[in-house]
C-alpha cells in the first residue's frame, strides 16, 4: 500500500473548523483523512506553521517551496513523488494511491414480473 503525504499550508488547525471563517474544503478533506485512515491507509499530514520542519527536510517540498511558494499548497505526495498540488484529494483519488477498491453503490433491483398496477 502506498504511503500519502498531504503538506498543508499554515493553518491554525488541520479540520477547518477554527476561527469564525469555516473552511469547507477543510472540513470535507478531514473527513476523508478519517476515512482513510479507517481503512488502513497510510496518511500523514503535516501544517507548515506547526511542522516546519518536515518541509525543510524534504527535499522535494523543499524546492516545490522554492519554486511555488506556499500558494501552491496543499501538496500531496504518494511514496515520496509528487501526485497533486494546489487543491486537496477526494475519496477516489486516495483510494486509488493507496490502491484500495471503494464500494459502489448497487443498482436497484430488477422489478421482474411486475408490470402497470400488479406489483410484486
Amino acid at each position: 500500500m502506498s504511503t500519502i503525504q498531504i503538506f498543508d499550508p499554515a493553518l491554525c488547525c488541520s479540520t477547518g473548523v477554527c476561527g469564525v471563517d469555516v473552511d469547507q474544503a477543510l472540513v470535507d478533506f478531514s473527513a476523508e483523512v478519517d476515512w482513510a485512515r479507517q481503512n488502513g491507509i497510510p496518511i500523514q499530514r503535516f501544517n507548515l506553521s506547526q511542522e516546519p520542519m518536515a518541509f525543510a527536510v524534504n527535499a522535494k517540498v523543499k524546492t516545490f517551496l522554492q519554486t511555488e511558494g506556499e500558494k501552491g499548497l496543499p501538496l500531496i505526495l504518494v511514496d515520496g513523488e509528487i501526485a497533486m498540488k494546489g487543491r486537496y484529494p477526494d475519496r477516489a483519488e486516495l483510494a486509488r494511491w493507496a490502491g484500495v477498491v471503494l464500494a459502489t453503490d448497487q443498482a436497484p433491483a430488477e422489478h421482474g414480473g411486475c408490470s402497470g398496477s400488479r406489483c410484486c
